[in-house]
């Protein structure tokens, strides 16, 4: 398959240097050019200070263009740029992110600013890849990833709801430092406390799951930060229409997730959905559906991109309690951009 030139929106960000690090040998995308801010412009991409833990990979020898200028947006589309990948800040998207899809290079946003949006489809591969279908036969120019918190709620969700019918819901989340960025992260690691609250991700977690997935019940959504590097942790507990036990709740998230696998697809996990009797924060960080591993080579595109589900309790026949657990910044990020990516291209979407 032909591989499609693109070009990443940021430089030095964790999301963008993700992005870099997961198309530096992607079969279907190449790396075409970086665009950031003033702070990198016309500096050499090999010059831009590597901050991920993994080491840098053979990247192409880039110097970092500038996000703003329209010529060159112009330029990148004569040139057969086909895609944007956004990890821009989400003010800087608003403005920013139109603009690029003016010019017909088709932007997909790790950003929360058209989330949501009339028109610009909000979509998680697995659970509604109709989303970018195209009833009127126009390619996507702008598509959105969801929050990253709303991953490990929403895959196991899904599954138990189609089942089940979930009533209503709590969810109480546990979130990586990762998540506000590098130097956020670094300023609590090194202060060895961190202020818990994220104002406004409860909202836009409970509104992007009924978005996605058109549920309407009754919901209450705490977030709250922790003082670990990586790693998006949820609390839930569900009520349903229809009764079950722990060992029916396990064979229907088993059985959903057989169903819902993507092998075509170069980032997707063997299984969307991996169980566990207990989730450890530290070793099932990396999932991929089949195993835990570290992350250590770009080839393996499918790690960190499948949602740990453990602690699975049934406390009554109508009320389940089970936790998910995800990365924040691969399939939580840019992984889950990538991948989604390759859900429109396959679909001739873009």
């Amino acid at each position: 398959m032909e591989r499609w030139p693109t070009v990443v929106l940021g430089a030095g960000g964790m999301v963008s240097q993700r992005l870099q690090q997961r198309l530096a040998h992607h079969p279907w995308f190449s790396l075409a050019a970086v665009a950031g801010s003033a702070r990198f412009n016309g500096r050499s991409l090999a010059e831009v200070p590597w901050i991920l833990e993994e080491a840098r990979p053979e990247l192409p020898n880039l110097t970092v263009v500038d996000v703003e200028d329209e010529v060159l947006m112009a330029r990148l589309a004569s040139e057969g740029v086909r895609i944007a990948f956004s990890a821009l800040p989400s003010d800087e998207a608003e403005r920013l992110e139109p603009r690029w899809a003016s010019h017909g290079i088709a932007v997909f946003s790790n950003a929360s600013a058209f989330r949501r949006h009339p028109g610009i489809p909000l979509v998680i591969p697995e659970l509604n890849p109709e989303a970018l279908s195209l009833p009127a036969g126009k390619p996507h120019r702008h598509v959105c990833a969801t929050n990253c918190t709303l991953l490990p709620l929403a895959l196991p969700f899904a599954a138990l709801n189609d089942t089940y019918a979930i009533t209503n819901f709590t969810m109480r989340s546990e979130q990586g430092l990762s998540g506000g960025g590098f130097g956020y992260m670094q300023e609590a690691l090194e202060r060895g406390d961190v202020d818990p609250t994220i104002p406004g991700e409860a909202e836009k977690t409970e509104a992007e799951l009924r978005h996605v997935l058109g549920w309407t019940g009754a919901a209450e959504v705490r977030c709250g930060r922790v003082m670990r590097a990586d790693g998006h942790h949820v609390f839930v507990t569900v009520e349903t229409e229809k009764p079950m036990t722990e060992e029916d709740a396990s064979a229907c998230l088993v059985r959903w997730s057989s169903q819902h696998v993507m092998p075509e697809l170069p980032s997707a996990p063997h299984q969307p959905l991996m169980l566990v009797d207990r989730i450890d924060p530290t070793s099932h960080l990396h999932a991929d559906g089949r195993q835990f591993k570290a992350l250590d080579s770009a080839h393996h595109l499918s790690t960190g991109m499948a949602i740990t589900v453990g602690n699975i309790v049934c406390e009554t026949p109508h009320r389940l309690r089970f936790e998910g657990y995800s990365h924040n910044t691969l399939r939580g990020a840019a992984g889950g951009v990538i991948y989604l990516a390759e859900l429109a291209r396959s679909m001739e979407a873009i």
